[in-house]
């Protein structure tokens, strides 16, 4: 199973441990790779060295000085995670060319598109019980470092592996009438995604939560699903369908 796990879900230090502790207790029951984003790190240490941050559509705008940030802060970061899950090896997208990528769009700077997933790297770190934990930047035709949206990276990963994906948020799932909690849908497929978000009760920052859950299913995921990260107990009831939404073709 793939578990993407956000940013916002490691503000804290003692949420961030306890998920990674979620993430070992679920390796015992399947095999699991962690693709992790960072926003909150990135914007403190993009901060600290006076570079601005800009958003378009939900990307930022990466020139190359914010790429070398980005690289560094993922990086360490990424290490930390590897140690907090235990058992695992931290890895980014130079690693024996995990994550390809071709430009995005040139007027978001080096944010890339994935294009290739070394697949038979993953499996072979998984065959031999190890928890692969992959940071979000990519490599280039040119041999350059792009910066890729977390959600697309998992998408791809759960296609290249023919897994399920997690993506551990900060809400509980897919509500027909937010905010009422008696409405969240436990099971959605494709069509009732799509009509959801054309009658508009899936609205706002739900939406590229449902399309990266749809992306993944148009790169060969069996399913995904939308759970919070934000609490503990989550992960292991969404891997078994008991929280947050399914979402199937």
């Amino acid at each position: 199973m793939i578990v993407k796990y956000g940013g916002n879900a490691m503000k804290s230090l003692e949420l961030r441990r306890a998920v990674a502790a979620e993430i070992a207790a679920l390796r015992a029951e399947v095999p699991v790779v962690v693709v992790h984003g960072g926003g909150p790190v990135i914007e403190r240490e993009l901060a600290a060295r006076g570079v601005t941050s800009e958003f378009r559509g939900g990307l930022r705008v990466t020139t190359p000085a914010a790429m070398d940030v980005v690289e560094m802060a993922l990086c360490q970061l990424n290490k930390q995670l590897s140690q907090d899950v235990g058992g695992a090896v931290g890895l980014m997208g130079r690693d024996s060319d995990l994550l390809r990528a071709e430009l995005l769009d040139p007027e978001l700077g080096r944010v890339g598109r994935v294009t290739g997933v070394n697949a038979d790297l993953l499996r072979t770190l998984l065959g031999a019980g190890i928890t692969p934990v992959l940071g979000c930047v990519a490599v280039s035709p040119d041999g350059d470092a792009l910066n890729v949206n977390a959600d697309t990276v998992a998408g791809a990963v759960a296609g290249a592996l023919n897994d399920g994906v997690v993506f551990l948020t900060d809400v509980d799932g897919v509500y027909r009438a937010y905010p009422d909690p008696d409405s969240r849908a436990a099971t959605l497929t494709r069509a009732e995604v799509e009509g959801g978000v054309a009658q508009g009760w899936i609205a706002g920052g739900m939406i590229p939560k449902v399309r990266a859950a749809l992306d993944a299913l148009d790169r060969g995921a069996p399913f995904a699903v939308i759970a919070s990260g934000m609490q503990a107990g989550v992960l292991a009831a969404a891997a078994r369908g008991e929280a947050g939404t399914r979402i199937t073709p």
